[in-house]
């Protein structure tokens, strides 16, 4: 399918514009197909472009995965830090990490499949790019429990971890949910579990 409909001339967009129409086509393309499923020519096809234009912006399929991945990590790590530099209360700042969880993949839950549930996740270029993610959001919540708890780094990074992957893995069951389960809901319950968890450490040390 070409992207230039009616004239035979070529729609000329700015070439940020043009990424976006095509990273948007491609992530439509690897969420319904697997990134192993999908073809440049399908994302040509869904982006309305020929493959010429498509080869201009990106060498190649994992390019345009890859280029995917980054920005949708980007944008995670900025709302979560976001999050956890909200407020100096331990109890908001766990409740506004959980809720942003929820929300990034409630507004996008095709970004939410394409980063965690992709069918290359253990390849080393997407691996490495995953565990540089979740090492640095658990970093970021281990730093906050060992000022607030005195722990050694070593244990506030393994419960950094922990809370890290507990948001991870109910967000996406609750994503699996479609919707049985209200976000606010979903998000607070997540929250109560992990700050009567976290909440009892200074007074246990």
């Amino acid at each position: 399918m070409s992207a230039e409909p009616t004239t035979g001339r070529a729609v000329r967009l700015p070439r940020d514009e043009r990424r976006r129409q095509l990273l948007a086509a491609a992530q439509e393309v690897f969420v319904g197909q697997g990134y192993h499923g999908a073809a440049m020519d399908d994302i040509a096809d869904a982006a309305m472009v020929s493959k010429p234009v498509l080869y201009q912006h990106f060498p190649g399929k994992r390019d345009l995965y890859l280029a995917l991945l980054d920005s949708h990590l980007a944008e995670l790590t900025q709302l979560l830090i976001g999050a956890l530099r909200s407020t100096d209360d331990n109890d908001l700042r766990v409740h506004a990490t959980m809720r942003v969880y929820f929300q990034f993949i409630a507004q996008d839950s095709q970004a939410h499949r394409l980063v965690f549930e992709s069918d290359i996740s253990n390849e080393p270029d997407v691996s490495s790019r995953l565990e540089a993610f979740n090492a640095h959001f658990a970093g970021a919540i281990a730093e906050v429990i060992a000022d607030d708890t005195q722990l050694p780094l070593v244990e506030a990074t393994l419960l950094g971890r922990g809370l890290a992957g507990m948001a991870q893995i109910s967000a996406r069951y609750w994503l699996e949910t479609d919707g049985v389960l209200d976000i606010d809901a979903a998000a607070e319950l997540i929250y109560r579990l992990a700050w009567r968890g976290i909440s009892r450490f200074p007074k246990e040390i």
